[in-house]
């Protein structure tokens, strides 16, 4: 893979070198698909494992960032029908998005935790969770032709408020929609949305995780892949109590940002939480992966997979450098550019294998397997921190 010609900016620094598997590998996690190669022993966690680097279209194909001066920011409304299936186009492996329960138990797709409305220049704040499915689906533009929906605005981290417009913009839908409408070549990273500042017990949360698997027992095709994930460690704890056909990964920004709940607050603690939860795999920032980058070795050795997310993973070199770093699997918004990245190298590495005797003991000899903190330092040089908010 050829690296652009890019602006260098500030990067996290290493304090240890980096190990770099000499055969990265990746997650399957779906069974029926024929994409899973399971291995589980007596007392030890399953493994993932395919030999493919999987990107995920994050809400479909990509995030909204109304404020942004990147078009492809407001290109397609978020976790919509529209958007996955747009993803679809670029054979992405799966798509990511958010799923919240209405107050009439009715899982449908929204990342906020509130929904916001304008009227007269008075904004309505309410959360999904405590509104009926119709009114969920009252906001933003209408299936019916003529109808008109509520005004859809967003609070940025600012506090300022933005109308939610967007090139391509689509319903509201449920998450039975996405199973009866979304090409079924995308495997669902579906994300467990549960609000931070709430304190959640069990009931509570069963009730959630059961309106989510009744549609998926109801509505599934078996033939597409799909993995659960959530920042609450005690949904994701709950939800492999509660079924064992789809894996469970476990979300955290690896100390980014700190919270009450230790299990949050680091990649260390996230690997002894998911052997604790019988969980096959974490999710991480990023920039905690490229902060410390010797706990990609931990995670693989302790048989969980590793995927990544956040705003560098729309960086072609970022890509990469995970993929040299054995990290099995990225979730991004550019999702036509890095998965023409990700064609790229993979053509490359494809072409190493393709001769024979010692040419191709000399080819792969060319393949870096090992970065020692210099050129570790220097590789990261290249990978710009985003700015966007």
């Amino acid at each position: 893979m050829a690296l652009k010609a890019i602006h260098v900016a500030d990067v996290p620094n290493f304090d240890h070198p980096a190990y770099i598997p000499e055969t990265p590998t990746i997650f399957s996690p779906s069974v029926p698909s024929g994409y899973l190669e399971a291995e589980e022993k007596e007392g030890k966690q399953r493994s993932y494992k395919n030999g493919k680097f999987v990107v995920m279209g994050h809400r479909g194909s990509g995030m909204n960032i109304l404020q942004s001066s990147d078009h492809k920011m407001k290109c397609f409304k978020e976790n919509s029908v529209l958007s996955f299936n747009h993803a679809a186009q670029f054979n992405l492996d799966f798509i990511e998005f958010d799923v919240q329960v209405t107050r009439d138990d009715c899982p449908v797709i929204f990342h906020d935790i509130h929904i916001l409305t304008q009227v007269e220049g008075v904004i309505t704040e309410k959360k999904v969770t405590e509104i009926t499915l119709e009114e969920f689906l009252s906001y933003g533009p209408q299936k019916e032709p003529g109808k008109v929906g509520k005004t859809m605005v967003r609070k940025a981290k600012d506090g300022s408020v933005l109308e939610w417009k967007v090139e391509n913009d689509g319903p509201l839908c449920t998450f039975q929609e996405a199973f009866e409408k979304v090409d079924t070549s995308l495997g669902f990273n579906i994300e467990l949305k549960l609000d931070d500042y709430k304190i959640y017990d069990e009931v509570e949360l069963k009730r959630i995780l059961q309106a989510v698997l009744k549609v998926i027992d109801e509505h599934a095709d078996q033939g597409r892949p799909i993995i659960f994930s959530s920042f609450q460690p005690d949904a994701v704890q709950l939800m492999r109590k509660l079924q064992e056909n789809h894996p469970v990964y476990f979300l955290t920004n690896g100390g980014c940002e700190i919270y009450g709940d230790p299990r949050r607050n680091s990649l260390e603690e996230a690997i002894k939480f998911c052997h604790e939860a019988g969980l096959q795999g974490i999710v991480s920032q990023v920039r905690a992966i490229f902060r410390h980058p010797t706990m990609v070795a931990r995670i693989k050795e302790s048989k969980l997979s590793l995927i990544t997310y956040g705003q560098l993973n729309n960086v072609p070199e970022a890509v990469y450098m995970q993929h040299l770093m054995g990290i099995e699997g990225v979730i991004v918004d550019f999702v036509q550019e890095i998965k023409e990245a990700i064609s790229d190298f993979n053509e490359t590495e494809e072409d190493y294998s393709s001769v024979d005797g010692e040419e191709i003991v000399e080819n792969r000899n060319r393949l870096p397997v090992k970065f020692s903190d210099r050129e570790l330092s220097f590789l990261l040089k290249l990978i710009p921190e985003l700015i966007q908010t």
